[in-house]
Formats: C-alpha cells, sequence, structure tokens
C-alpha cells in the first residue's frame, strides 16, 4: 500500500509554485522534446509539429476547462466565478481536453489547408509525445490528490487520512505510461505499417482502460465527479472515442 503525502505547491524564494501547474508544464515540455526528435528522425516538418502543438495545447486547455466547469461541478463555479480562471489549481476534464484538442487541429488543418491524410504521420509522433506528457502531468494529480477513489486495501491503494483509497490521478498515470512504453515499442512496425494506426490504437487502448477504471472514483467524498445516467462524462467520452 502507497502512503499518503500531499504535495499542492511550494515557494521558490517569492514565487509560490502550484506542483500540479508544474507537473502538468513538464509533461508538456517532455512531449515537446519527444515530437520535435521524432519529426527528426522521420523527416517530417518540425514547424508542422510545433504549430500542432501549441494548437493543440491552447485548444486542449480551454475544453479541459471549459468541460470541467459545465459538467464535473457547475453549482461550485456558480458559487465561486472568480475561480474559473484558477486552472493551476487543478480541475480539468481529460475528456474536454481531447475534444478541445481535436477542434483545435480541425481549426489549424483547414487553415493552413492540410488533408486528413497529410497529417496522419504526424498524428502517430503527437500521439506518442501526448502520452508521455499525459503520464507525467497525470503525477500532479497524484501529488495534489484531487481524484480520490473508492476504498481499497489493494497495493496500489493510497492511505489517505480517511482510509486506504484508490487515487485516480495515480492509476491513469500508470496507464498512461503503459501506453507510453507499448507506442514506444511499436512505433516504427505500426508507422510503417499504416500512418495515423499507432494514434487510433493508443487511443482505443486508452478509452478501453479509462472507461472501466472511473468505476473507481469514489462516490463517498465532497466534490466527487458528477455521474449521468450511472456513468461519468468521461466514460460516455471513451464510448464515443473507442466506437468513433
Amino acid at each position: 500500500m502507497i502512503p499518503y503525502f500531499e504535495i499542492t505547491a511550494f515557494a521558490f524564494g517569492p514565487i509560490v509554485i502550484q506542483m500540479w501547474g508544474l507537473m502538468v508544464a513538464l509533461g508538456i515540455l517532455a512531449g515537446l522534446t519527444l515530437a520535435y526528435k521524432y519529426s527528426r528522425k522521420y523527416f517530417l516538418a518540425e514547424q508542422v509539429i510545433l504549430d500542432l502543438a501549441v494548437w493543440s495545447i491552447f485548444g486542449g486547455f480551454i475544453g479541459a476547462r471549459l468541460f470541467h466547469i459545465i459538467f464535473y461541478q457547475p453549482e461550485y463555479y456558480l458559487l465561486h466565478p472568480e475561480e474559473i480562471m484558477y486552472f493551476w489549481h487543478g480541475g480539468a476534464s481529460s475528456l474536454g481536453g481531447f475534444v478541445g484538442a481535436a477542434i483545435a487541429i480541425y481549426i489549424f488543418a483547414k487553415i493552413k489547408k492540410f488533408s486528413y491524410k497529410e497529417l496522419l504521420p504526424y498524428f502517430d509522433v503527437a500521439a506518442i509525445s501526448l502520452w508521455l506528457g499525459w503520464a507525467i502531468g497525470r503525477i500532479g494529480c497524484f501529488l495534489i490528490h484531487d481524484h480520490p477513489g473508492t476504498l481499497s486495501h489493494s497495493l496500489l491503494a493510497v492511505k489517505f487520512p480517511d482510509g486506504a483509497r484508490f487515487d485516480l490521478g495515480l492509476l491513469d498515470s500508470i496507464l498512461a505510461w503503459v501506453i507510453f512504453f507499448v507506442c514506444l515499442l511499436s512505433f516504427n512496425k505500426l508507422a510503417k505499417k499504416r500512418y495515423g494506426l499507432m494514434a487510433i490504437i493508443s487511443f482505443m487502448m486508452y478509452s478501453f482502460a479509462r472507461f472501466w477504471l472511473d468505476f473507481l472514483r469514489a462516490t463517498d467524498v465532497e466534490l466527487s465527479d458528477a455521474r449521468y445516467w450511472h456513468l461519468t462524462p468521461a466514460q460516455w467520452g471513451m464510448i464515443v472515442i473507442f466506437f468513433g
């Protein structure tokens, strides 16, 4: 069983750094570095990789925050509207991030007049970079414990103050690490077989596993995740992603 420790922020001189925001930033940096490396290795246009990253990051942040506010805690933000912009405190929907990034990439492709087929090899590079960044960013969720799970005596449970529970930030990070290493080991084979195949497989892996993981989210804590017909918003989204 994993001991409970919480690191929400730390001071660097007069500056207070939020741990969640720091881990997300490190994840983005690691993902961009890997994407740049792969773009050079496979002779892809580095500027396109950078443009895709910028568009998807901004779109992802906006979508993640909006989905969290609208579908997860609308009552809270109606009472505390000043906190809507405090994204560095946590409070982001992974489903909203995917939707926001997808919309941003679609707009980018239309503006730059890229066809879907032209972007397929870039999607493979983006996918492997995404899962690396996701795995690191989710460690931030684990460190602030904003996704408590159900009570459990599993080896992966965390000794929360109110009892041992799963921590969905930790579980989602582990899932992302697994997908990242699968992509890393199979990139050459899948990329040569068909562009875009690795991106599709990785998202199917994530959506399938994430759907079941969300059943482990706590329902007995304050501000527990909203449910719609017994499923979280993310679970409904994962169904669409898996079969889409």
